[in-house]
């Protein structure tokens, strides 16, 4: 059996999808799957036993130049690679226009959520089947929920398994430099809205208390502003260390070297819940109930901005085995 699936971004909802991967491999041994998404995440799927191949795109790139012939030249190379088989499923698991838009170009029968129940419900109009799937739901449950419901299969909420700690174990997957039996703690600072970050202060706070326990911390980043953030954070106390530009893959090698993960609202907060690596993730505006870090050994807190250093070293000390 082969399946599209067409889930573009971000990182968090990407890894949210993988579970159903899971689901779908134990119920449908023969199954495999395509994947569309944005470049930025291609390495993701990779690390799924059920993903066969992946089919990049860069819409966000894309808006930029639309006229330019280098683009006219992707995007038409992205279409000939989405056409070039015939899916027996096509899945839109994200559920917006341009997703459906995508989907709408595959050969193969389309599903999605119904309606009621889909970020834009416009999208709805573009699959040939559709399904209820309640919205209360964590996000990763829904698209649990939605693979069972396309592909015939039962699930249950108590099997959870991104089915990629495998991969790690089995790949020579790059890590960082330290010594096997270095303690540290990773701090996720980054996320892609000024609203979702904590303070630097309080960053630097949180690594001076890490500092009294012996924990070295480590500092991933994915842009200059992040890179900026980290390097303020590092001149706290010299425990800290900023890493290197790395891969999604390799700094998720350093995170399961890690002993725990303290992290805002992004993409490397659900990565560590996939790894199933003790986390602490902060939320301001959003509801983790709903879209958080999802999976074993997860600590929410929620009113980040009203966080202090101590009151979330109180809760990691309780929470982390450290």
């Amino acid at each position: 059996m082969k399946v599209l699936i067409v889930k573009l971004s971000s990182m968090g909802d990407v890894i949210g999808t993988l579970p159903a991967l899971t689901d779908a491999r134990n119920a449908i041994p023969d199954i495999s799957f395509d994947w569309a998404l944005e470049e930025n995440f291609i390495e993701i799927p990779h690390w799924h036993q059920a993903v066969d191949a992946v089919i990049p795109m860069a819409l966000r790139r894309w808006r930029k130049t639309l006229w330019n012939p280098n683009t006219i030249k992707e995007i038409h190379e992205f279409w000939k690679n989405l056409r070039t088989k015939k899916y027996d499923y096509v899945i839109d698991a994200h559920g917006l226009l341009k997703s459906a838009t995508v989907a709408m170009m595959a050969h193969g029968k389309r599903h999605g959520f119904s309606f009621n129940n889909v970020r834009e419900p416009l999208a709805s109009f573009f699959y040939n089947k559709k399904f209820d799937v309640k919205k209360d739901l964590h996000v990763t449950e829904r698209l649990r929920k939605l693979f069972s419901l396309t592909l015939n299969y039962e699930t249950t909420s108590d099997a959870l398994n991104y089915g990629i700690l495998d991969y790690f174990v089995t790949k020579s997957v790059p890590r960082n430099d330290s010594l096997p039996d270095e303690k540290y703690l990773v701090f996720v600072h980054g996320a892609s809205r000024n609203n979702k970050c904590w303070s630097e202060g309080k960053w630097m706070e949180l690594a001076n208390l890490a500092k009294t326990l012996g924990l070295k911390v480590k500092l991933p980043w994915g842009n200059n502003t992040e890179l900026a953030r980290a390097k303020n954070i590092a001149q706290a106390t010299i425990n800290v260390e900023v890493l290197p530009k790395m891969s999604i893959t390799e700094i998720a090698g350093v995170i399961l070297n890690a002993k725990g993960v303290i992290a805002v609202d992004t993409g490397f907060g659900h990565l560590a819940a996939a790894l199933e690596i003790p986390t602490l993730s902060m939320y301001g505006p959003t509801n983790p109930k709903s879209g958080g870090a999802y999976g074993k050994n997860q600590t929410y807190l929620t009113d980040m901005k009203g966080l202090s250093p101590e009151m979330v070293w109180q809760k990691l000390s309780s929470s982390f085995a450290i």
